[in-house]
């Protein structure tokens, strides 16, 4: 795995949110401010075990001068099918441990353009949609933020949700709650509002039952981060190709096993990964979109255009010209 960056942390603060879903506070070992990020950014973070996973920053962003210096706060949830990362973070990261971790990156950013900014939030997914919500709060834009959960004990970040300025904006669904606690999602996204942007993160049953009630939606006003690549995705394999770069003035065949990152990494060109599944936005390029058969789940209609992220995307027929 590459990395463009990477930081060291200090666990400064751990908290139990939920039964399943842990809340750690991230400070600079030394007390100095760490990098800037917009609401919506996610890091990698670098665990006990060799596991490395990525987790979106839950808290606006502070000031370095604010009481927390300016701290990163992530949310991990104990997944009972763990491959290994949720179990590390739960059973052996504790407070005062230093972690590595990379520089903020921003796949799921707000949009400036929006007039009004749909925040629904499945579960863990409230992590970047709550931060986006009090970047909002505070500059007065119109938003409405829809938390979906369980029920009161698995509400997650619970007391941020109770700040008064987030009170007029919020709309609480519980499973098992009574009929006032609950969304009808048809209902909410059968009409969108002029210049909505909609935005979405959660489990994939809640996702993909988002995007059936929003199919009528402009493409490009439906924003969605994904914790994991949908089971029946293929990002891995396909059809040989070649790749273009135009800048170098080579062509790199990419067999029909292979992703085009290893292809490059392959004959040296180094490309920074991380998820490799398509969902983090680190391998993304410029390049032809209109020729690539695109596998991520970062990029918008519009950015698939012009770019492509080289981790699962492939070329559509035997050629994908590359800006590299």
């Amino acid at each position: 795995m590459s990395l463009e960056r990477t930081l060291t942390v200090r666990v400064a603060r751990i908290s139990r949110q939920t039964p399943e879903i842990l809340a750690f506070e991230l400070a600079h070992p030394w007390g100095r401010p760490l990098p800037p990020y917009e609401a919506g950014a996610h890091i990698d973070v670098h665990m006990p075990g060799g596991f490395s996973r990525q987790y979106s920053l839950a808290r606006a962003p502070s000031p370095s001068s604010s009481p927390d210096g300016g701290a990163y706060v992530i949310g991990v949830k104990r997944e009972n099918a763990s491959r290994g990362g949720s179990a590390s973070m739960h059973e052996r990261v504790r407070e005062g441990d230093l972690l590595p971790i990379s520089a903020p990156r921003n796949t799921f950013p707000l949009r400036e353009e929006a007039a009004h900014h749909l925040l629904l939030a499945g579960g863990i997914g409230m992590t970047p949609l709550l931060a986006m919500a009090q970047a909002l709060a505070a500059r007065g834009a119109a938003f409405t933020l829809c938390v979906f959960a369980r029920s009161e004990e698995h509400l997650a970040f619970a007391d941020a949700l109770r700040d008064p300025a987030l009170a007029p904006h919020l709309r609480l669904h519980l499973d098992q709650g009574d009929a006032t606690q609950r969304i009808d999602l048809r209902a909410l996204l059968a009409e969108r509002a002029p210049g909505a942007h909609l935005y979405v993160c959660g489990p994939g049953g809640f996702m993909q039952a988002v995007r059936d009630a929003s199919a009528h939606w402009p493409e490009d006003a439906l924003h969605a981060e994904y914790f994991a690549a949908p089971t029946d995705a293929n990002t891995t394999t396909g059809l040989p190709f070649t790749l273009k770069l135009a800048r170098r003035g080579i062509s790199v065949p990419v067999a029909a096993d292979q992703t085009a990152v290893d292809a490059l990494h392959e004959v040296g060109i180094d490309i920074p990964v991380s998820c490799q599944q398509g969902l983090c936005g680190t391998c993304v390029v410029e390049g032809d979109g209109e020729g690539a058969e695109h596998r991520d789940f970062c990029l918008t209609g519009s950015e698939r255009r012009h770019k492509v992220a080289l981790c699962c995307s492939r070329a559509k027929g035997t050629e994908l010209v590359l800006q590299l």
